[in-house]
């Protein structure tokens, strides 16, 4: 079977891959502090890449948007809060990250549960074969919709092609896709996964972000052997575009034709979702992907563009990727975190609480951020059992608590000894977080807000809260706590 040499090898080193990835995810930091990071050629803004973490463009390269309907879906964006990410494809079958590995520049982190006896080339073409077995018959978009719709989720952002290629979709532009005869799964009925999936979820009123690389490591105009670099391969393209335009244009025909199919053939998409930038800062030219959205907004109106990490115009919000800023940033923003250890689906992995995932929501939120909290599928097509579990848990606590979460917007101070703050209309929420199931609940609690209060009640019980004004704030006198575990959070609401 195609693939079965890096499979088995897969399985036989799993937990060293889980630790390694669990050490990437523990030592995540913002990119301009990391001493190593990958330095890439600019234009424009600087971008770094460390072992596939991407920076975030900064506030000042952001580009507030003239289009009237295109501000009116930011305000939309800025209501939601909350996004299942998801990073799916026939890299889940063995388990390892998500493209990365056929990138020669790359190989020294990516390939780490590779075994080392198989040369680059031969992993390459295992890899690129991995779709002969993609078949995950088990793949039920409306079990997928429901858990999310249960866990508080307000809109998807779905991985329709990662930089290998491969389209989740029935894309006349490749025939390295789901629903080609060399796919397995091509005579399922569920075989065009974009459109089941995003109809489901759009019933059950779930917005949609399509994520696409503007890379494509499958292509041969944009990777291609003929060119001095031969084998070797880099994210980018394996020629200079400057000297070589002809090829160029034709990657780019190429690309924005399978951008303006999503968009025109799958629906209404809230959010188009671009990964990828250093295709256009290592090249002069780029993909013309102004051209494309506002063809597709003619008919789409409003429809939010994320160019992460480029900047400008296109870049509707910014990206933090597996960390959330220590400040609110004035933009709109949302940090992608994953749930697990990994984007795509790891053999073996554990998932955050719902206590650690609605931390990060509410410090987020706070911030005035949005969360997509990433889930790799499965390879058979089912959600892994962990992960459904703490969304779960995650969705429970929202439908109490999700009126100082949804719709809100940043109120100072955003975050003072561990209350964070949130604001809707003329409602401040206070939200107190417990770390741990053992933390100690005090009676009395200081809300360090600075305006005027005439009324503080408990958002989950309507009880009325007895409070003083003191220099640091407002005293709250609070009845014991008699749970043998600690609230993920209490919230107080503030009139």
């Amino acid at each position: 079977m195609a693939g079965e040499t890096i499979k088995q090898s897969a399985e036989k080193q799993i937990k060293d891959t889980i630790e390694d990835n669990r050490d990437r995810e523990a030592e995540v930091l913002p990119i301009d502090e990391e001493e190593e990071a990958v330095s890439l050629q600019k234009v424009g803004t600087e971008e770094m890449i460390q072992e596939g973490v991407h920076n975030y463009s900064s506030a000042d390269s952001y580009v507030w948007p003239a289009d009237d309907k295109v501000v009116q879906k930011l305000e939309w964006f800025k209501d939601q809060k909350l996004a299942l990410m998801m990073h799916w494809g026939p890299y889940s079958q063995i388990g390892i990250v998500e493209s990365w590995a056929l990138s020669d520049a790359d190989a020294y982190w990516s390939r780490n549960c590779i075994d080392w006896d198989v040369s680059g080339e031969e992993f390459k073409k295992q890899y690129f074969d991995l779709n002969k077995t993609f078949n995950p018959i088990r793949f039920e978009p409306e079990k997928w919709a429901e858990i999310a719709k249960e866990a508080g989720i307000k809109y998807l952002v779905f991985t329709t092609k990662h930089h290998d290629g491969f389209c989740m979709w029935d894309s006349k532009y490749s025939e390295y896709k789901t629903t080609s005869p060399d796919c397995p799964f091509h005579t399922h009925r569920y075989a065009d996964i974009c459109s089941h999936l995003f109809e489901s979820f759009r019933k059950r009123d779930i917005g949609i972000a399509a994520y696409f690389s503007k890379a494509d490591w499958h292509i041969d105009s944009y990777w291609s052997e003929r060119f001095d670099r031969g084998n070797y391969q880099y994210r980018g393209p394996s020629y200079d575009t400057s000297e070589n335009p002809k090829e160029w244009e034709r990657f780019v025909e190429f690309t924005q034709n399978q951008i303006l199919e999503l968009g025109s053939k799958y629906g209404q998409i809230d959010i188009m979702w671009f990964d990828a930038g250093w295709v256009c800062k290592e090249n002069k030219q780029d993909i013309r992907l102004g051209e494309i959205i506002e063809k597709i907004r003619k008919f789409q109106p409003g429809m939010l563009c994320a160019d992460r990490t480029v900047g400008g115009a296109y870049e509707n919000y910014v990206t933090p990727e597996q960390c959330v800023p220590d400040e609110p940033l004035g933009i709109p923003w949302e940090s992608c975190i994953t749930l697990g250890t990994s984007f795509s689906f790891a053999y073996e992995d554990t998932y955050k609480s719902p206590r650690e995932v609605a931390g990060l929501l509410i410090d987020i939120v706070a911030k005035g951020g949005n969360l997509a909290i990433n889930v790799g599928p499965q390879p058979d097509g089912r959600l892994p059992q962990g992960a459904v579990k703490s969304l779960l848990g995650l969705g429970e606590w929202l439908k109490v608590y999700g009126e100082a979460i949804y719709g809100t917007r940043v109120c100072a101070p955003y975050k003072k000894n561990g209350i964070a703050f949130t604001k809707k209309q003329d409602k401040i929420f206070a939200l107190e977080t417990f770390e741990k199931d053992t933390d100690e609940v005090p009676s009395q609690v200081i809300i360090p807000y600075e305006g005027k209060v005439s009324r503080i009640y408990m958002l989950d019980s309507g009880e009325e809260v007895d409070f003083k004004k003191t220099d640091t704030g407002y005293l709250l006198e609070l009845p014991k706590w008699k749970k043998e575990k600690a609230p993920i959070a209490r919230v107080y609401c503030i009139e």
